[in-house]
This record gives structure tokens, C-alpha cells and sequence, in this order.
């Protein structure tokens, strides 16, 4: 068993917020830290909170809201790891669990990448309201850069808008500085500060944590698991 993984079960045993963060930590040395086993998630661990909000009408989640496994992830569009996720891994999920009702998605807005991160999670919010969360989330990180923090000016935000069709870019405008909105990302920040996750991107797969842009093996480890666990 490796040192991870013994590290892991002894934080569970003491208190599950703990997890979080010590995966948090684990994500910030390296996006190559390995996902949790079914060994370590089966050797007496509590249960921890089911973060899943299953709301029909969330523009930012994507998948049947009955789903037997929700991924809760938090991340930040000026984050390149989150960017890795988004273009490498995201989309086969989406055909091969998404897509057959198996998994549900949940974002959660963690913008930790300073006044850019947070202006750019309100205007997915903004898209959001106009029907077109996952298609400014697409070419958001489409464009966004392997290393560094992807450059997000209130321009930009527009721009991109504009290419994915947003058809009123005046009520978009509006919308980023919405109060109502602005406050939707707070309160995902703040309830993942809550839990210790200070980093992108993390993941909560049912009850397995995942830290970092994994490969896509460790996501569908991480998913037959729940799925396992859940009876489907």
C-alpha cells in the first residue's frame, strides 16, 4: 500500500474535511498524485458528505440529476490543470458515463486566481442564464494555455461570448456584474473553503476524492468504483 494511501485512510479515520485538504495540498506538488483505491475507501472509512445539490434546473451541471454517481469539481478558468481536465479527459467522460445516464456533473466556481478567476466565473454564471454554461466553459478553456493562468479581461469574457453564440450580449454584460450571480460564486467558494479545498482542480466522485488533472484511467477507476458501490 503506498504512503498515500495509508496517509489517506488515517486522515478519513479522523476527520473527513481533513481529506480534502490534504488532496487539496497533494494538488498543489504535482497534478500526478494517484486517486484513492477501493482498498483505501473499504477498510472501515466513514462516509463522507454527499456534496451532490442533484437541482434540475442548474445550468452549470451537465446529466440526467437522477444519475447513480455525481462528480462534484471545483475549479477556476484561469486554472491550466483545470484546462487539462476540461480538453483531455471531460469529454469521454461525458460519452462514456454522462451520456448513458450513468454520471452527472457538478461544477463549483473556486476561483483562486485572483479579480480575472472571479470576474470569469461570473460570466460562465452570466452564459449560464442564456442557456450556454458548457459551451463558454468549452471555449474558455479551449484557448487556455498549458502552463501559466490564462489571461481573462472583462474583453475577453465578451469575446468569447460572442463566438459561442450568446444571443443577448447586452443582458450578458449585465449579468457578470449581477449581484444574485456574483453571489452564486461566492457561496461555491466559500462552501469549498469550507471544506478545505483551496486548489484546482479537485474532484468528488460519489465517495472517491481525486486531486489534480489525472489520467483519464484513474476517472473511470474512480467511476466503476461508485458505480460498484451503488449497485449499477
Amino acid at each position: 500500500m503506498s504512503p498515500l494511501v495509508v496517509s489517506l485512510i488515517a486522515i478519513i479515520g479522523v476527520l473527513v474535511i481533513v481529506i480534502v485538504a490534504f488532496l487539496v495540498t497533494a494538488a498543489t506538488q504535482a497534478s500526478g498524485a494517484a486517486a484513492p483505491t477501493d482498498e483505501s475507501a473499504s477498510e472501515g472509512a466513514p462516509p463522507l458528505p454527499d456534496l451532490a445539490r442533484r437541482d434540475a434546473a442548474d445550468p452549470t451541471a451537465l446529466g440526467d440529476v437522477d444519475a447513480p454517481v455525481v462528480i462534484v469539481e471545483w475549479a477556476d478558468y484561469r486554472c491550466p490543470f483545470c484546462g487539462v481536465f476540461a480538453r483531455e479527459t471531460q469529454p469521454t467522460i461525458i460519452a462514456e458515463y454522462v451520456e448513458q445516464g450513468l454520471v452527472r456533473i457538478e461544477w463549483r466556481d473556486l476561483p483562486v486566481f485572483g479579480d480575472e478567476s472571479t470576474l470569469a466565473a461570473a460570466a460562465g454564471r452570466a452564459a449560464g442564464e442564456q442557456g450556454l454554461f458548457w459551451e463558454f466553459h468549452d471555449a474558455v478553456f479551449a484557448d487556455a494555455p498549458e502552463r501559466g493562468h490564462a489571461e481573462l479581461p472583462r474583453e475577453r469574457l465578451i469575446e468569447i461570448a460572442r463566438g459561442i453564440g450568446v444571443p443577448d450580449l447586452v443582458t450578458f454584460e449585465t449579468d457578470m456584474d449581477d449581484p444574485t450571480l456574483q453571489g452564486l460564486v461566492q457561496a461555491d467558494l466559500e462552501e469549498g473553503y469550507s471544506l478545505g479545498v483551496t486548489s484546482t482542480p479537485i474532484f468528488l466522485i460519489g465517495q472517491t476524492p481525486i486531486a489534480g488533472a489525472q489520467p483519464l484511467e484513474a476517472f473511470r477507476q474512480a467511476i466503476e468504483l461508485e458505480l460498484d458501490r451503488v449497485g449499477r
